[in-house]
């Protein structure tokens, strides 16, 4: 990676990445655009560009401008946000992937793209669910996921685009408020204990899912494409993940630095319903043996670090 175009910079990933990317690559080898600019460092602190990724030829003119040899493709709407819009979201989240996809082709750039849980289904295994088994979702979110995972792989296999990819699980972060997923509860707990000592979930308890703290995110975004593409036998869909918890879990590691902390329940029968579709944990060997994938935090550690910064953040 030399010349780095990152869309949808300005959301829950790209703004953190973005700021990495920099400190490791220089300022000006970083681009960063999304659909408006608001004030964040990812923003301020080298080239930015207002761009609609729906707009091929805007896109395709800012990546030339940039001489871009990698594009990091950000930009979608997320789970609760897309099933409240299916149609807005099918049109951003495929559109513009094919769009950035075309350009990678024409101008011969490596290319990631995020997936995520959602890519699984009420019918995939819910326990340790495995790299290769069956994705059925039932949210347009997961339709989006799925469909995208198969066009990267197409580019890759058709036309040889250096195609690759990670299924995210939850991504809980103190930088970026959350955005709209449906694992976004595990943020804003973090959130309201430092603010009110109190929160009401609209995830019910007992319901696991998987997660992971943003710093080893990123890591792993960087870790994959810098990665020997003669070890990769997937590219498009890693399964990653650091841990998996349900909401008392997080509450109690929550006490041990807030002890007053109250936790009640108003659970969302939507989001409800898509976290019920998804794996309670899932299994990341490949990533591991084909590039090495590890993590540093755990769900102690990162609670740890997620109040510290926050108290300091909202003081």
């Amino acid at each position: 990676m030399k010349n780095i175009l990152i869309t949808g910079a300005l959301g829950q990933i790209g703004s953190e990445l973005a700021v990495k990317l920099r400190s490791i690559y220089g300022a000006d080898h970083v681009v960063t655009t999304d659909i408006r600019k608001t004030d964040c460092e990812a923003a301020e602190s080298g080239p930015f560009e207002i761009l609609d990724v729906t707009n091929g030829k805007a896109l395709l003119a800012t990546a030339k401008k940039y001489r871009a040899d990698t594009i990091i493709h950000m930009a979608a709407v997320l789970s609760a946000t897309a099933e409240a819009n299916p149609v807005f979201a099918w049109n951003l989240n495929m559109g513009g992937l094919m769009n950035a996809l075309e350009i990678a082709r024409d101008l011969n750039c490596q290319f990631f793209t995020p997936s995520s849980i959602g890519a699984f289904g009420p019918t995939t295994p819910k326990d340790n669910t495995p790299q290769d088994t069956l994705q059925r979702p039932t949210t347009m979110y997961g339709v989006n996921k799925v469909a995208g995972e198969l066009l990267a792989d197409y580019y890759f296999y058709k036309f040889g685009v250096d195609t690759r990819g990670l299924r995210f699980p939850g991504l809980i972060s103190y930088v970026t408020p959350p955005g709209g997923g449906t694992t976004d509860y595990a943020v804003e707990i973090y959130y309201e204990a430092v603010k009110h000592k109190r929160y009401t979930c609209y995830i019910a308890q007992g319901t696991y899912m998987d997660m992971m703290y943003m710093p080893d995110a990123l890591n792993a975004i960087i870790e994959l494409m810098e990665a020997d593409p003669a070890r990769l036998k997937h590219r498009n869909s890693f399964n990653v993940t650091a841990m998996s918890f349900e909401p008392e879990e997080i509450a109690a590691e929550i006490r041990k630095a807030i002890p007053e902390f109250k936790l009640h329940y108003q659970v969302d029968p939507d989001r409800q319903r898509i976290a019920d579709s998804w794996p309670n944990s899932i299994d990341a060997t490949a990533a591991t043996e084909e590039w090495g994938f590890t993590t540093e935090f755990d769900l102690a550690k990162m609670t740890e670090d997620m109040l510290q910064q926050l108290a300091v953040k909202q003081s």
